[in-house]
């Protein structure tokens, strides 16, 4: 055989295995390579969303969403809004959905976005201290009453709830509601206008305040994404749906005491 006939042969061989390493290179990275999915909390909403003792978000919705990104084989992360600008980050690309208690709106849909199906009942309630002579919201005349800025709280005090609102001293505004509890520590407010479960795990460690008893507006909670984003919402459902089968769901939920298994829809 010629050298001529041997380089080439060597030369077609080399080609043939560097074809073939990287085609395996392509396929490995294919299939390392997982969608992200970034998650829109509220930072200081516990249960639902709030930073744990190692530094980590967790909270109700942010163990189900990753569990959800788990299952459809997709890389989780999350990502602190603004509360009050968590609609503008989400059309910016900061994330990929708001899914943090959020109420669902008829002005979102309106507005374009995509909206999941609900996945919890909630309602509003005014969270006092204990040694108040605070009964009703009647009491309430003349009090000031802090709520978190950018709420479904915040918006039926202006709304449904404004003849109410009218009869309180003023209503302050806090761009969270850690905020909300410390005005009403410090005795800056008299009262926080909040949503139940919200009041409950603030009970659950701090027994000096109590929840006033009365119903004052029912709403459900659901996830946003972007307009046009129908799909993704739709495999976000379907994830929800298998946990949900597996009973993952289940026992996500059965940790966070906090939250009244009756309202959430999907063990219903």
């Amino acid at each position: 055989m010629s050298k001529r006939i041997i380089a080439l042969v060597v030369a077609a061989v080399i080609v043939a295995l560097t074809f073939t390493a990287c085609s395996l290179f392509s396929k490995k990275e294919e299939e390392t390579t997982a969608q992200v999915f970034t998650m829109g909390i509220d930072p200081e909403y516990p249960p639902f969303s709030y930073m744990g003792d190692d530094g980590e978000y967790t909270g109700f919705d942010v163990e189900i969403c990753k569990a959800v990104c788990d299952y459809l084989g997709w890389e989780f992360k999350t990502f602190a809004v603004n509360w009050d600008e968590k609609l503008v980050q989400l059309d910016s690309n900061e994330c990929d959905c708001v899914w943090s208690g959020m109420t669902i709106l008829d002005s979102m849909k309106d507005a374009g976005y995509v909206i999941s199906r609900p996945y919890f009942d909630n309602e509003q309630v005014l969270l006092v201290k204990n040694d108040s002579e605070f009964k009703s919201s009647k009491d309430l005349a003349g009090k000031v009453v802090a709520v978190q800025l950018g709420t479904s709280g915040e918006s039926l005090l202006h709304d449904e709830l404004k003849d109410l609102a009218a009869t309180f001293g003023n209503v302050i505004t806090c761009d969270s509601f850690l905020k909300c509890f410390t005005e009403l520590s410090g005795g800056a407010v008299e009262a926080v206008f909040v949503d139940r479960p919200v009041a409950e795990s603030y009970i659950a460690d701090h027994p000096d305040y109590r929840i006033i008893d009365e119903d004052l507006g029912a709403e459900q909670y659901g996830i946003a994404f972007r307009s046009g984003d129908e799909e993704l919402c739709a495999k976000i459902e379907e994830g929800i749906d298998a946990i949900v089968a597996n009973g993952t769901y289940a026992e996500i939920a059965a940790k966070y005491e906090d939250i009244d298994a009756g309202n959430l829809i999907f063990l219903k």
